[in-house]
């Protein structure tokens, strides 16, 4: 038999040499598995003899017993093979840059309608305190019809929430009243240029208030964010105290807020333009009784007169839209925050100020000086670095 297995073709070799051929033994079921029934001598050893190769016929024989198959299927595929894998993931981040363009560019051109249109109801009608409640109670109306309609859907709030959200709340109705008191008073751009001051603010009241440090290039960033805005002002040909002061404080309220904000907020699943409109709505309420405290329906109404008589009925369009797009401009850069990194809102912030300092001068025909224009493209850059530094 050994013989016969021999004279066929040799498509695999046992090299008899190997001893662990000499002491294992086959058994019954392994050699049905590889070669025909053997008659053997049960009082004999069943042992090859190894003193020459042993030639095998066919090794499909010796497959083992078929397993069934996996119903996964692994695939692999050539590297030119991956590159619809590589196109797809190319359209998705060309996709992500297109809505971060579009985000950026409504926001700019939003923010930018708002201070023109801002800038003419309080030429007209100097009341900031009404001005800043109606642009409140405009966006809170709005928001509100929306969730009733099911246009948005409503947010999923409770007690703590609403708590959480009292301290911001306040800090945002003193930036946005203080803004628009220095507007009131100064240039669009002066007022922009000292708000460009916002991050040397932030680093001082956390430095000094919640002892967080920060790396050099931080500090360093500061130098010209402050030289940039002291120049601005010192050469401001329509400085006022008021309406420097306003900028000043607004800088410094919307740093509280976006303090309070980071730690009241943390795990909450509110959208950004749920947050914004939530926001909109307790800064109203809390700004309502002191702008009555302050200016009074009496000033309103004989302010109003004196606006219609020398704007006309579109003095009323004016405040409309300064309201709508004021709640519009904030609401597109609380989305945007759930769409780009912070280092990347924080560089669409510089560029916006960039634009609506450029277009009030444009429209308004501010009178700049070269050293006002150099001071506030120091105090722009300087924001700039800050924001590289930061990150």
């Amino acid at each position: 038999m050994i013989s016969s297995i021999k004279a066929t073709v040799p498509t695999a070799t046992i090299n008899g040499s190997d001893s662990i051929f000499r002491k294992r033994l086959l058994s019954p079921t392994q050699r049905s598995l590889f070669l025909p029934p053997l008659q053997v001598d049960s009082s004999s050893k069943s042992e090859f003899s190894l003193s020459r190769p042993l030639h095998i016929s066919n090794v499909s024989c010796f497959e083992p017993v078929r397993v069934q198959k996996s119903l996964t299927k692994c695939k692999a595929y050539e590297a030119e093979q991956s590159q619809p894998i590589e196109r797809e993931e190319a359209k998705s981040a060309a996709a992500q840059k297109v809505k971060i363009g579009i985000y950026f560019a409504t926001w700019w051109a939003l923010n930018v309608v708002f201070n023109i249109y801002n800038k003419k109801v309080l030429n007209a009608y100097p009341y900031p305190w009404l001005t800043s409640t109606l642009s409140l109670a405009c966006g809170s109306l709005m928001m509100l019809i929306s969730w009733a309609t099911r246009i948005a859907e409503p947010p999923n709030t409770d007690l703590e929430f609403w708590k959480t959200l009292f301290p911001v709340a306040v800090a945002h109705t003193i930036g946005h009243v203080a803004a628009t008191v220095s507007m009131s008073k100064v240039a669009v751009s002066f007022t922009h240029i000292i708000k460009s001051g916002e991050p040397a603010f932030s680093v001082l009241v956390s430095r000094f208030l919640l002892g967080e440090t920060f790396p050099l290039p931080v500090y360093m960033s500061l130098v010209p964010i402050i030289g940039g805005c002291a120049l601005a002002a010192v050469t401001e040909l329509n400085f006022n105290m008021i309406g420097f002061m306003g900028a000043m404080i607004s800088n410094l309220a919307f740093v509280f807020r976006n303090i309070f904000s980071k730690k009241g907020m943390k795990g909450k699943s509110v959208s950004g333009m749920n947050y914004y409109a939530c926001l909109s709505i307790l800064s109203l309420l809390i700004l309502t009784p002191f702008a009555i405290a302050v200016e009074g329906p009496q000033l309103w109404a004989a302010g109003y007169k004196t606006a219609m008589s020398q704007i006309g009925p579109q003095f009323i369009w004016w405040v409309a839209a300064q309201s709508i797009f004021y709640h519009l401009y904030n609401q597109v850069s609380y989305m945007s925050l759930d769409e780009i990194s912070p280092l990347t809102f924080s560089i669409g912030n510089t560029m916006k100020r960039i634009s609506v300092i450029v277009s009030s001068i444009i429209i308004f025909h501010t009178p700049v000086q070269p050293i006002n224009a150099l001071g506030a493209a120091i105090a722009i850059l300087g924001t700039f670095l800050y924001s590289q530094a930061k990150q």
